[in-house]
């Protein structure tokens, strides 16, 4: 089963793939940022976002999609960019068919390090473990979708078990 995570945002968003193999162990299969910074307005970046996503998703045909909810901030002009990439985002993958999964970003901390209250850092590491990496993937985004798709395919593990 192959799981697109994604962490969404206007400027750079960031996706992992990961496969769970026969024993339900988690695989990489590839990690990168979708950067819409060289494109000049809002709107042309969320069109940039939707056909870079609707591109990766007719090459790796993924089985399950994850997105991380969003995290109110006080700023609420990011709150508002990041929200419409989300909503693009989500519109790409209900237009492919693709189930989405939502996790806030205190569950993927939670599923994925062990605590709900895990830095970046201790995040990174724990992708890096989980997915026998030799190093931390970069940029943060790419890390942060993989965190995601883990944390997906850590719940998707558990519903088999409760079946």
């Amino acid at each position: 089963m192959l799981i697109l995570g994604i962490d969404p945002g206007l400027t750079r968003t960031g996706f992992g793939l990961i496969r769970l193999n026969q024993h339900n162990e988690s695989e990489l299969v590839h990690y990168e940022v979708i950067d819409s910074t060289a494109v000049s307005s809002n709107s042309s970046r969320l069109i940039f976002l939707y056909e870079k996503l609707s591109a990766l998703i007719d090459t790796y045909k993924p089985d399950e999609t994850a997105m991380e909810k969003l995290f109110f901030q006080r700023n609420i002009t990011t709150a508002m960019m990041v929200s419409e990439a989300r909503g693009v985002a989500a519109l790409c993958l209900a237009q492919h068919g693709l189930p989405i999964a939502e996790y806030t970003p205190n569950e993927v901390k939670q599923t994925v390090s062990g605590s709900g209250r895990a830095d970046k850092l201790q995040m990174q590491n724990m992708v890096q473990l989980l997915l026998s990496l030799d190093a931390v993937p970069q940029p943060d985004d790419a890390a942060d979708a993989l965190a995601v798709a883990l944390c997906h395919a850590s719940h998707l593990n558990l519903r088999r078990l409760m079946e």
